[in-house]
């Protein structure tokens, strides 16, 4: 069987802080709530929606939480989707793994079909085995645990074979409670710190690193 690389999107493919900030942005606008600090903002990204509302605005229910989740898809479905780019060396990299034989596979915590429209948009469909994300109304399936899990049973991967990479403390957690082997990057919105408390297995500063590291780990 194939060796599998997951791989989280935002803050390991592609930089899309603008697109996801201008969203966080126009939701608390229209919430009419504090605004937060660039930083605070930052920390949105790699973790679910529900996760982080709850965690700097705890004075939502659960019907808050749903509502500010669609303001922010509102914005995102219209224009903050494609504010973004690829990290360099990305898609040289991706290429190169799929030539040695990787089975590859995105496990993202955006909803499912926002994942599908961004990686078709950079004509990367062929580089991947499937496309995984939260579920439509981000609450069946939205961890990252939930997710992964979800990729490993659509890929019939070998959790001892498999590799899940990204680069915030969910993406480590997921492959861990998967009891999957994980894969930290820097070059995204965590930091070494973040990652090393998380119990990533390796941590690797840019994509270039991502062969020598894969190969290392799942030798």
């Amino acid at each position: 069987m194939s060796k599998t690389l997951f791989f989280d999107f935002d803050g390991t493919i592609a930089d899309s802080e603008q697109g996801i900030v201008n969203g966080i942005k126009y939701m608390i606008n229209n919430l009419g709530v504090k605004e937060l600090t660039a930083a605070e903002y930052r920390d949105w990204i790699g973790p679910s929606l529900a996760y982080s509302i709850n965690k700097y605005f705890p004075q939502f229910d659960e019907k808050g939480v749903r509502h500010a989740i669609h303001l922010y898809q509102d914005y995102y479905n219209a224009q903050g989707i494609f504010e973004l780019q690829l990290y360099k060396d990305v898609p040289e990299t991706l290429a190169k793994l799929q030539d040695e034989g990787y089975q590859m596979a995105v496990a993202s915590s955006k909803p499912e079909h926002m994942i599908k429209r961004i990686v078709e948009h950079f004509g990367m469909n062929d580089l991947f085995t499937g496309l995984y994300g939260a579920s439509e109304d981000e609450k069946t399936r939205v961890s990252k645990t939930d997710v992964l899990a979800y990729a490993i049973k659509q890929t019939h991967a070998d959790k001892n074979q498999s590799l899940m990479i990204g680069d915030r403390f969910t993406d480590i957690e997921g492959g861990r409670n998967n009891k999957v082997a994980t894969l930290g990057v820097t070059y995204g919105f965590g930091d070494l710190a973040e990652l090393r408390k998380a119990g990533a297995a390796r941590i690797i500063n840019k994509p270039t690193e991502l062969d020598s590291a894969a190969q290392e780990i799942l030798a």
